[in-house]
């Protein structure tokens, strides 16, 4: 970021549950505040602001002001956002940066023999934004960050989802075993989390009643369960009784107590599902009167729908904030770490993964589902799978998921909707 360093008080804060430092340098490294504390609470903000008021108006050659904290979860978002709305430091342009924990204790190193202590990470701070390190974007305020705390949950809730239904497999594989291990012609079903599935797994209490049930009512049963949605019930029965032939047998005293974990677990994925369904609402009506022009340019490409372009909005605000496509790349962490010395030219090169996590995860879902519906991005996907042996479906997604950034940030910032012939 660049700023004209000789007119600019740079302030940095190290936030903690009850506590927050304060420490203010000028380009010379003068601390015009040296690690004050002040409580973590309403009038510790306010006597926060009065210090570094008084430092400006006591030195004129200030006319710009720039503070920064460690993203430390929670406990610095009211401070963050007070701080960047107040009229007091307005007239000084005030800009808030929320800067990554590991981005300072790597620029903590180059202070060698320096302890650790609170008081000092705000001097570590404060000397970081006086340096001119920073490269991120600013903190947005209370819209940005209601969007952020819906998206947020939902990744929240999509990752609770998912690891229910890692876990429930686990007692399905116990209760049925072939049921949890069989896949594609050979399955009873295709979706083992269906209503179908469910009420095979919870309503039959043992895989002999399964095995030992006449045929005609386990047709019946399938057909009430899954609302006559099987085209062939005959042959779903049919597997199903197959299965159940060939799975494991437990001890009698197991079945009861297993059923009982399995229909827990699916009871806890449908309340989360339905508490997604109403995230998905919330964030609609959100983001809507939000930046409409940015929500529809990313709802215009293949793939990408509500969900995901309030996602990428909410952690990214606007696009201006970024020079380049390199930039944006840079703040979502979807870049790799060179590994070259002399001729050689390591083909393993990590992903660095230093960024924005929540935007880093709304780009690869992205990536995911485009890669469905746009042709120039499967075939991207598939010449980039087809290049390793290893680890090939994580590394042609993050690749084709650096390729939809240079897309996003190309519509952005050009304000155009999605067209094929301009895609490519």
């Amino acid at each position: 970021m660049k700023f004209d360093h000789l007119s600019t008080l740079c302030v940095g804060l190290d936030i903690g549950s009850r506590i927050n430092f304060l420490t203010a340098l000028n380009f010379d490294s003068d601390r015009l505040i040296n690690m004050r504390p002040v409580p973590n609470a309403s009038n510790g903000v306010e006597a926060m602001e009065s210090m570094i008021l008084a430092v400006l108006e006591a030195n004129p050659q200030f006319r710009y002001l720039l503070i920064a904290m460690e993203s430390t979860s929670f406990y610095g978002v009211h401070v963050a956002n007070y701080l960047s709305t107040t009229d007091k430091l307005k007239p000084y342009g005030v800009k808030v940066f929320c800067l990554n924990p590991k981005t300072i204790a790597n620029y903590r190193k180059s202070f060698t023999g320096l302890g650790k202590n609170d008081g000092i990470d705000s001097f570590i701070v404060a000397d970081y934004v006086r340096a001119g390190r920073i490269n991120i974007e600013p903190w947005r305020g209370a819209q940005y960050l209601a969007l952020q705390r819906l998206t947020r949950q939902r990744r929240h809730i999509n990752e609770a989802i998912a690891r229910e239904k890692n876990y429930v497999l686990n007692n399905v594989f116990l209760k049925f075993s072939e049921f949890a291990l069989l896949s594609g012609e050979e399955s009873p079903v295709s979706d083992k989390f269906s209503a179908t599935a469910e009420a095979i797994l919870t309503e039959y209490k043992t895989t002999e009643d399964i095995a030992n049930a006449p045929l005609k009512e386990l047709i019946d049963f399938i057909s009430a369960s899954g609302h006559g949605r099987f085209s062939d019930p005959d042959q779903v029965a049919s597997l199903l009784q197959k299965a159940a032939r060939n799975s494991y047998r437990l001890d009698k005293a197991l079945y009861e107590p297993i059923t009982t974990s399995i229909a827990c677990s699916f009871n806890c994925i449908r309340a989360f599902e339905k508490e997604q369904k109403a995230l998905d609402k919330a964030i609609a009506a959100t983001v809507a009167g939000l930046n409409p022009t940015e929500y529809q340019i990313l709802k215009s490409i293949p793939g990408i729908g509500p969900v995901y372009a309030a996602g990428i909005l909410a952690e990214i605000g606007s696009v201006r904030c970024f020079n380049s496509n390199n930039a944006l790349a840079k703040y979502s962490g979807i870049i790799w770490r060179d590994n070259q010395s002399g001729e050689f030219d390591s083909e393993d090169t990590p992903m660095m993964k230093a960024g924005n996590r929540y935007l880093r995860y709304y780009l690869i879902q992205a990536a995911g589902s485009v890669v469905r519906y746009c042709p120039e991005y499967t075939d991207y996907y598939n010449k980039k799978f087809a290049e390793v042996p290893k680890h090939q479906h994580k590394r042609a997604l993050a690749l084709t998921a650096r390729k939809l950034i240079r897309l996003i940030f190309g519509l952005l910032d050009k304000n155009q909707l999605y067209s094929p012939a301009k895609s490519r």
